[in-house]
C-alpha cells in the first residue's frame, strides 16, 4: 500500500482501487486506524488518542488534497505525497 504521508511516527497510506467510502489508513506503534475523508471520521480501527488527534489535524489541513489522492488510487494512477504537519 502507498505510504503518502509520515510525521511522528505516523504513517499515513492509501490503497489503489480501495473500497467505499473514501478512506485513509494511519498506522502507529504496530495500530492501525481508518479514517474516511469526507466526514474525517474513524471508520475502524484504533490509534492512542495523541496520534489520533495528530492524524485528524493533518486530515483537515489537507482533506482537499486526500480527496485528491483518493481519486488517483480509485483510478490506479500514480499517488501524490502529501506534507506532513511540521
Amino acid at each position: 500500500m502507498p505510504e503518502i504521508s509520515r510525521f511522528y511516527g505516523i504513517v499515513i497510506k492509501m490503497f489503489h482501487n480501495d473500497h467505499w467510502p473514501a478512506h485513509f489508513h494511519a498506522e502507529y506503534g504496530g495500530s492501525q486506524m481508518l479514517v474516511g475523508i469526507d466526514a474525517l471520521a474513524v471508520i475502524a480501527g484504533r490509534l492512542p488518542s495523541r496520534a489520533t488527534g495528530l492524524v485528524m489535524e493533518w486530515a483537515a489541513e489537507h482533506q482537499e488534497d486526500l480527496r485528491h489522492v483518493w481519486a488517483q488510487a480509485r483510478s490506479q494512477e500514480p499517488l501524490d505525497r502529501i506534507d506532513p504537519l511540521p
